[in-house]
């Protein structure tokens, strides 16, 4: 098998941190990203320095400059990227009005700007060897939208829409882009998800005020019952990068609680798609 050279975002824990381990480990060349190396996530760096095949990046994706000046030190160090793993993302959980301008803007920034910027700055080293793999890791709630997470949904959503239309777009260019939707894991980014900012919405919420605290009891009895592992995640990677080039589905659901249901749209929507696609003189990108 070809080794690769791979690019992922969000290492310092989580999917990212599992991922980086799992691919490298196939003998592939990692590039892992992740904020602060030398204060909040030294020992994260560290750790993962220490890792064969793996060099880690200080990049903060929100930083334009930052994330050309990785992608650039990738390219004149490798002369390409072979795979690029969008997985640092944000959650922040609330009523829908209760979050401002600035937590949309934030939640948008990270969720859908930062692997747009970072697809951006790879495809044209993809395109030049008519070659490559851009994995978006969204989430279940990229196709439903769930109470008290609606903001978040939506930046899934977004990122959903520009993986699924470049999906078809890329492909004859010999370029794949799939999509990976998680259901609920314990990890990091998880437990650490913060409210929405403004609180003082809050008191005229009282009709629904149990649900949130409903919905994370919930959310730890299935943890209890299915004990999903976050591992699965990595694994669903490290099978898209074994796929052969054109052969890669557009989107792989990991979410052994709740995720018959999101399967069940993905199929229908496949087929309503593809009918769109020929009736609009597409078919032949289909295939």
């Amino acid at each position: 098998m070809k080794k690769k050279i791979v690019l992922i975002t969000g290492t310092n824990s989580g999917f990212g941190w599992l991922t980086a381990h799992s691919v490298a480990a196939l003998g592939h060349t990692v590039y892992a990203t992740m904020r602060d190396t030398h204060g909040k996530n030294a020992a994260k760096a560290e750790a993962l320095s220490q890792v064969k095949n793996v060099t880690v990046l200080d990049v903060s994706l929100t930083d334009e400059t930052s994330v050309k000046n990785a992608v650039d030190t990738i390219i004149s160090k490798e002369g390409r990227i072979d795979v690029l793993v969008n997985n640092a993302g944000i959650g922040m959980i609330g009523v829908a009005e209760s979050y401002t301008i600035a937590d949309v803007e934030e939640m948008f920034d990270v969720n859908v700007i930062a692997p747009w910027r970072l697809m951006k700055l790879a495809l044209p080293s993809m395109r030049k060897q008519s070659e490559g793999l851009i994995i978006n890791v969204t989430s279940g709630s990229g196709r439903f939208s769930f109470p008290f997470s609606v903001v978040y949904g939506a930046s899934k959503f977004g990122l959903e829409g520009l993986s699924e239309g470049l999906h078809y777009e890329l492909r004859p260019l010999g370029v794949d882009v799939a999509i990976l939707q998680p259901g609920a894991f314990p990890t990091e980014m998880s437990q650490k998800a913060r409210s929405a900012s403004d609180t003082s919405v809050n008191a005229h919420y009282e009709a629904i005020a149990a649900y949130p605290k409903k919905m994370v009891n919930a959310i730890v009895q299935l943890f209890e019952a299915a004990n999903p592992n976050p591992q699965d995640v990595a694994d669903a990677v490290v099978k898209l990068i074994n796929l052969p080039k054109g052969q890669r589905p557009l989107r792989t659901v990991v979410d052994p609680t709740t995720g018959e249901f999101v399967k069940m749209a993905n199929d229908a929507v496949k087929v309503e798609y593809a009918k769109a696609l020929t009736a609009y003189g597409m078919k032949d990108l289909l295939t």
